[in-house]
């Protein structure tokens, strides 16, 4: 039986997100209790309902089914009211749910087999990548969806970016070669993997996977853009991650390379911000920051969180999440805090972010929510922020007694939930709103799905 989630505590010590008046509309749906789906499948406020929007499994218009493990995500506007969804898909080349074209590969012509990143010698390609849906929420239909980026490995997370492209990480670092997969499957890779690729939501098909390798090797999971300088900012699904950021050549065009640094804590080298055995970095104190050169970023060793922590650089426990929150980026640690129940964390970058002129206002970290048996969020992950300023973050707890959710925070720490996965003990993924702010999607990892969610939204 659904257990209910664990309740409510203030966990905020300061603003996540502009301090504005939440209003009436923001209040009320605060108070609104989940209605349970008579069809099992996803929880969602009375007044409010969900649309099937992408099922694993299901013909797309490229001859290609729809792959399984519907991870980070993006929405985009399209023609007409339309919204352009650029969704990440999290499989090796022999994962248990279906990839896009496992059994399929004969189907594609060869002039889209040369666009793979990997075709694993024709046996077994790489199975992760991003589909591209075309949704039309007047009709509540979907109207077109094919596979954008294909022969990738392990596609969690990604980021959105101001001139319109999808930032599709791999959460990977295969080697090129071959070795036994499950079950004494032999797998064979063509290229080494744990690269960023980037998809435009213009595409109206397979583009050509190419990896941006100044962006680094490493098992990245989220990333996301500052507007104003052009700077990437990325996060790295480790125990012992690092927080990164990837200063282009020229901004809004990766391709030309750039410098990979990682953040650390001024007066504090290579502090654990993973506060287990004590509070190394106290909720809601501001610390300032600076920015440490990483130096072979493409290295085959797998070791550049540890020579960028050696050097200096802050270590973070799985940092996955990212995402833009007003005029700083909030991002999630899964596993930080004393009770490894997961952290949000903030930063704020220098008004003269990545030049010269930034040690005269540095960046600011703040650590803002840790997780306790007692709060309602427990191992936070993608996030989001609302159209009325609030945090929904997306949960991928281990705790199979009781379903994942999609949990709401206000800056004032107070948390409401918004949506519950019915289905399964799945994580929920990829939370997005639509450009017009009146759809919420969001993904059901596990076996695949997207859903879109209408109703009343606070705008």
């Amino acid at each position: 039986m659904l257990t209910r989630r664990r309740f409510l505590e203030s966990i905020l010590a300061a603003s996540t997100v502009p301090t504005s008046a939440i209003g009436n509309t923001a209040k009320r749906l605060q108070r609104l209790s989940l209605q349970p789906d008579p069809d099992r499948l996803i929880d969602v406020p009375e007044g409010f309902r969900y649309d099937i929007v992408s099922r694993r499994g299901s013909s797309m218009d490229d001859g290609l089914s729809v792959p399984g493990a519907h991870d980070g995500m993006a929405a985009f506007a399209g023609d007409n009211g339309r919204v352009i969804l650029v969704c990440n898909h999290e499989l090796t080349p022999l994962s248990d749910v279906a990839g896009p074209f496992a059994l399929q590969l004969p189907r594609l012509p060869e002039s889209k087999k040369s666009r793979l990143y990997d075709r694993g010698s024709d046996k077994t390609p790489g199975a992760g990548g991003t589909t591209t849906t075309i949704y039309n929420p007047a009709t509540r239909e979907t109207e077109h969806q094919f596979l954008s980026l294909g022969g990738t490995d392990i596609n969690c997370a990604g980021g959105k970016t101001p001139w319109n492209s999808w930032l599709s990480c791999e959460e990977s670092f295969s080697a090129k070669g071959s070795g036994s997969g499950s079950h004494g499957v032999e797998i064979v890779r063509d290229c080494d993997h744990g690269y960023v690729f980037e998809v435009p939501a213009s595409a109206r098909e397979l583009v050509q996977a190419v990896p941006l390798r100044d962006m680094g090797r490493f098992e990245h999971e989220a990333a996301a853009v500052h507007d104003t300088s052009g700077v990437v900012y990325l996060t790295e699904d480790q125990w012992d991650s690092l927080f990164y950021r990837f200063l282009p050549n020229v901004p809004g065009e990766l391709h030309r390379g750039g410098r990979l640094q990682a953040l650390a804590v001024q007066d504090k080298p290579s502090i654990s911000t993973h506060n287990w055995q004590r509070q190394e970095l106290p909720i809601g104190e501001v610390f300032q920051t600076r920015w440490i050169d990483l130096h072979d970023v493409d290295s085959s060793r797998n070791d550049l969180r540890h020579r960028g922590a050696a050097d200096g650089a802050a270590t973070f426990a799985r940092a996955e999440g990212l995402a833009v929150a007003g005029d700083r980026f909030a991002f999630t640690c899964t596993i930080g805090g004393p009770d490894r129940l997961g952290q949000i964390f903030t930063y704020k970058p220098s008004p003269f972010e990545g030049s010269a002129r930034e040690q005269l206002a540095p960046g600011e970290l703040k650590l803002i929510a840790e997780a306790t048996p007692d709060s309602m969020l427990h191992n936070c992950d993608n996030l989001t922020m609302a159209p009325w300023g609030d945090l929904i973050v997306c949960e991928d707890t281990d705790d199979s007694t009781d379903h994942c959710a999609l949990i709401a925070v206000r800056p004032d720490g107070h948390q409401y939930m918004i949506a519950n996965n019915a289905y399964s003990d799945s994580e929920l993924a990829g939370v997005c709103f639509s450009p017009d702010g009146k759809t919420l999607f969001v993904n059901i990892q596990y076996p695949g799905m997207t859903v879109a969610i209408t109703g009343p939204w606070p705008r």
